[in-house]
């Protein structure tokens, strides 16, 4: 078996950071991505096809956010957040009041808070719909929300969901850096304002589907999974671009091998936006992955210097037990974390009854 090549990785990695850059889905970057893994595969002779699916598009040419507070306006980092609308380039000026998201729908009434207002929402992923409801029913000017799982320096934008945005509706959101929000939050910030020219708009995104196809077609099918879209403003090197270089290099590395299974690789888009591309993947394919899908192993973010060795998800008592055998045979070991996770594209495999691991 040809052995994977880590000077492959790392070119595959330069090109998807430093040639293309950002990654946003159903935006140019995101499409020169599709074509440049449909070339490598090609390469290979390794059989490959796009699959592209409708997607919102987040098309922001500028975004300024101004919050006040020492007696003086102050500049701040924002990004809009996919699915949610810009002011036409217009300033959005209200009071800033601060809001708890993990306790805050506690609360029978969030109105009386938040109408008329700019509302600084701690946690940016609302994991309950009817609290974006509320959220939404309570009519605020805007919403800046501070991403709680990643206490940096650096305002990092995912999407509201889409199906949020379509049952209950947006006001413009922005992401903003959870240290910003701390400093606002200890100097008294008492108002915000904001303006963003673009916003959503109408594209597409695609899968990218590569095969290797197996010996028995009835011995079903394994997923290799990663997705090449990235957040805005990020050149996405680990999250995802070496995931993506991941599945390219497997690609060439099997290939070459006699194989029972077989394997199915796939490029996600749009998987910032709350794993889109998968979703679509598995409605369209449902059949198949009843008839034959066996499992999926989805490839996120695992390029990390200091590790993070972490499996999580679902499947059998035996899959745990060999892939442990396998790493360990490598010296390497790996912390397992079982059940529902949500924001990966292995996710929506789970809910079609196709175990998979992260």
């Amino acid at each position: 078996m040809v052995a994977i090549d880590p000077g492959k990785l790392a070119q595959y990695v330069r090109h998807l950071t430093e040639t293309i850059g950002v990654r946003l889905a159903g935006m140019p970057g995101e499409q020169a991505a599709a074509e440049f893994l449909l070339r490598e595969f090609g390469e290979m002779g390794v059989s490959a096809w796009l699959e592209a699916f409708p997607v919102n598009a987040r098309d922001v040419q500028s975004q300024e956010l101004q919050l006040f507070y020492d007696n003086a306006w102050h500049d701040a980092a924002c990004s809009l957040l996919a699915n949610t609308p810009g002011t036409q380039g217009e300033w959005v000026e209200a009071p800033l009041v601060f809001f708890d998201g993990p306790t805050g729908y506690q609360r029978g009434d969030i109105s009386s808070l938040m109408q008329g207002n700019i509302v600084l929402h701690l946690g940016c992923h609302i994991e309950s719909q009817e609290n974006y409801r509320r959220l939404m029913a309570a009519n605020p000017a805007g919403l800046l929300m501070a991403d709680d799982r990643y206490p940096g320096s650096e305002p990092l934008a995912d999407a509201i969901f889409p199906t949020y945005a379509k049952n209950c509706g947006t006001v413009p959101s922005l992401n903003v850096a959870f240290l910003d929000a701390w400093k606002w939050r200890e100097r008294g910030a008492t108002k915000a304002r904001f303006r963003v020219v673009g916003g959503p708009r109408p594209s597409q995104s695609a899968n990218v589907v590569a095969e290797l196809p197996g010996s028995d077609p009835a011995a079903g099918i394994v997923f290799i999974g990663a997705h090449h879209d990235t957040q805005a403003d990020s050149v996405g090197a680990d999250d995802n671009g070496s995931g993506v270089a991941g599945i390219i290099e497997l690609a060439r590395v099997l290939a070459p091998l006699k194989r029972r299974h077989t394997i199915r690789l796939i490029l996600f888009g749009a998987e910032e936006q709350l794993s889109v591309g998968s979703s679509v993947y598995v409605r369209r394919h449902r059949r198949e992955l009843s008839e034959r899908g066996g499992v999926i192993f989805n490839l996120d973010r695992f390029g990390s210097l200091l590790g993070w060795n972490t499996l999580s998800g679902s499947g059998p008592v035996e899959l745990d037990s060999l892939l442990g055998q396998c790493f360990k045979q490598e010296g390497l070991y790996f912390r397992r974390e079982h059940g529902v996770m949500p924001y990966a594209d292995h996710f929506p495999f789970n809910a079609g009854g196709v175990p998979g691991l992260l």
